[in-house]
């Protein structure tokens, strides 16, 4: 029997999917994924909101993916849209130290720009120090608007910074920014959305055009129209379109590993040697079952 083969979604927002995406992804061989912090949609308006946000992100969220048989890491900053409330900004900022160093942090993200406003690079900026300081890796969000420049600048700023390009991932690539993004050596991300942005059926066409060296695939999925199985599906369309198997993992599954697991928190030990899944664990009190009947694989030890 073929062995089945399995998938990273380095970048998904699962604190706004339900237990049935989790259960899908599983299904779909997804083994790890990394939650980047993100705005909520509308803007925090006090600090607190952060605060109880980055521990659910270190907290529950773990927990509620381990019931699924999903191990979840997380990267925990200041993003570029809530960057422009200064005084909130500097609140955060204090607060950051606090996470970065939890077992399942893998870096400071996801950073970046969005309007390109000075307080954006400020606190951009400033975030780049405290990775240098902390010997972090970076998960930078490029800007949906004006992305080529944005890109650019982004690189530009890191290397200014002095970072080492290998230890920064630059995510939501496209065709126009991929090539300057590998030339810099930096990891250049592809976000897979459902009919805008980066379609997996493009994403097929950029593995074929530029390798699988340097190169992740993933969903992004959050509260919007996304899909959390895109990984898996991008790795199907590949496979179906003749990439060949050995990128496919690449893109999909190992150059993930590769660059997260050089924060030594990210480690494949910890689902090839994971015990099986016990949904009676609790989480605070709390499950994730409301009552149902809980599954305890076999191999569990009561």
């Amino acid at each position: 029997m073929e062995e089945k083969l399995r998938w990273i979604d380095p970048h998904v927002h699962m604190s706004a999917r339900t237990t049935d995406d989790y259960e899908a992804m599983a299904a779909a061989g997804v083994v790890a994924v990394i939650e980047p912090s993100f705005w909520l949609g509308q803007p925090r308006t006090q600090v607190g909101s952060f605060q109880d946000y980055f521990s659910s992100l270190v907290g529950w969220e773990p927990f509620r993916a381990s019931q699924f048989g999903i191990k979840h890491y997380c990267t925990i900053g200041l993003n570029s849209k809530e960057a422009n409330n200064e005084a909130l900004a500097e609140e955060v900022m204090e607060l950051l130290p606090l996470y970065l160093h939890k077992e399942n942090v893998v870096a400071v993200g996801e950073i970046g720009y969005d309007d390109q406003t000075p307080a954006e690079d400020k606190y951009f900026r400033a975030q780049l120090e405290l990775a240098k300081e902390l010997d972090l890796l970076v998960q930078i969000h490029t800007p949906h608007r004006d992305k080529k420049a944005g890109t650019h600048r982004s690189m530009e700023v890191c290397l200014e910074h002095g970072l080492d390009p290998g230890r920064v991932v630059i995510d939501h690539n496209n065709e126009e920014t991929v090539q300057e993004v590998l030339d810099k050596g930096f990891i250049a991300a592809f976000t897979i959305y459902p009919k805008t942005k980066m379609g997996n059926k493009r994403m097929v066409e950029v593995v074929k055009r530029f390798g699988s060296t340097n190169i992740i695939v993933d969903s992004s999925a959050d509260w919007g129209v996304s899909d959390p199985l895109a990984v898996p599906k991008t790795a199907s369309l590949m496979l179906r379109e003749g990439v060949p198997k050995e990128d496919v993992v690449k893109t999909c599954y190992q150059n993930a590993l590769d660059v997260f697991g050089m924060s030594g928190k990210m480690k494949e030990e910890h689902w090839l040697d994971a015990p099986g899944i016990d949904q009676r664990q609790l989480f605070e009190d709390n499950s994730v079952l409301r009552g149902q009947e809980p599954r305890v694989d076999s191999d569990t030890i009561s």
